[in-house]
């Protein structure tokens, strides 16, 4: 396995919208081919690796989907309409630069009459370089997706890329798989798709698997730069965040003290992770057939959904600390 900031900036720089993760799913099933004894894809696309044990079934999720911009109108003039996958702010993704699977390139820009200050979807456009309707649409097609062609870069223990929603947690599970010694459970390890959409691979990847425990292994925001709203308790460098919740889960107890139990008595820096907006896999995993004892690890991460998102190493190593520690132990 390569270091820590090659592997993420790998993984960011693949390209998987919601609904089409088959090329991060190759990436990181060829990545994770030599730890598992089993490799498996769902019908929905989770790509779910097996590990055998004796003990009951834990089951943790990463999400390898990412947001994109998808085209649903073509202009006369060239430019392209697009709407949302998943969660994205129009004033967050202004002059951003962009790129289809065929390598189309181009970027996301304002009308000019657009009121800056109270932005949609509909006062952006697409240039791609063409000049008429006709030419644009002989470079994609309607319903083709787009995500940003921003590349991962570091400043200082920062990582500055797209996408760490959620690259950096599928290259957690890759690390902690690459450093496991004994599994104390059956574990299984998805890599979910369609989660910006509503948790819809975790809904069945949950329901095939059918665990004991669930963890969800996600970003979860850290709001301690200047002007943030006061959404979370996340903190960039305090160590793993164990969730608490977030709107689409209130995690097991028991499963918050063993993961806090766990850090304090390794030594593993983490803090808890109390979320007021936003969700993960958790809120589909713990609620499968008659309830799953469901937690969540998660890395503090700055402006997620934007080009630009900000995650520390350090806080990434904590996380895969935690996630082999829980493993190696009941």
């Amino acid at each position: 396995m390569m270091d820590t900031f090659e592997l993420i900036s790998r993984l960011t720089a693949v390209f998987g919208p919601a609904g089409q993760e088959e090329g991060i799913a190759q990436v990181i099933s060829d990545l994770v081919r030599p730890y598992a004894d089993e490799i498996t894809t769902d019908t929905l696309g989770n790509l779910i690796v097996h590990k055998k044990g004796s003990g009951p079934k834990l089951m943790f999720a990463a999400h390898m989907d990412s947001i994109g911009l998808v085209v649903t109108y073509f202009e006369e003039d060239g430019s392209l309409r697009f709407g949302k996958l998943g969660g994205i702010d129009p004033k967050e993704i202004r002059n951003a630069p962009v790129r289809f699977a065929s390598g189309v390139a181009g970027a996301v820009k304002v009308h000019g009459k657009a009121d800056e200050d109270k932005l949609t979807t509909d006062d952006l456009y697409l240039d791609i370089g063409a000049s008429s309707r006709e030419e644009a649409q002989s470079m994609v097609w309607l319903g083709d997706t787009a995500v940003y062609a921003t590349a991962a870069t570091k400043a200082g223990n920062r990582v500055i890329s797209p996408y760490l929603d959620n690259r950096v947690s599928c290259a957690v599970l890759l690390l902690a798989l690459e450093r496991l010694k004994k599994t104390a459970y059956d574990l299984y390890m998805v890599f979910t798709v369609q989660e910006e959409l509503g948790l819809r691979g975790a809904k069945t990847a949950a329901y095939g698997v059918d665990p004991d425990y669930g963890i969800a292994i996600d970003v979860t925001g850290a709001y301690d730069y200047p002007g943030a709203p006061k959404a979370g308790s996340a903190v960039l460098g305090r160590g793993a965040a164990i969730k608490v919740m977030d709107s689409s889960v209130i995690c097991h107890p028991e499963m918050v003290k063993r993961l806090s139990d766990l850090a304090a008595a390794l030594g593993i820096q983490a803090q808890l992770d109390v979320l007021t907006r936003g969700g993960t896999d958790a809120g589909a995993i713990h609620q499968n057939k008659s309830g799953v004892v469901t937690g969540g690890i998660s890395i503090p991460c700055r402006h997620s959904h934007t080009p630009t998102s900000i995650c520390d190493l350090s806080d990434v190593e904590n996380c895969v600390k935690l996630v082999v520690s829980l493993i190696e132990s009941k």
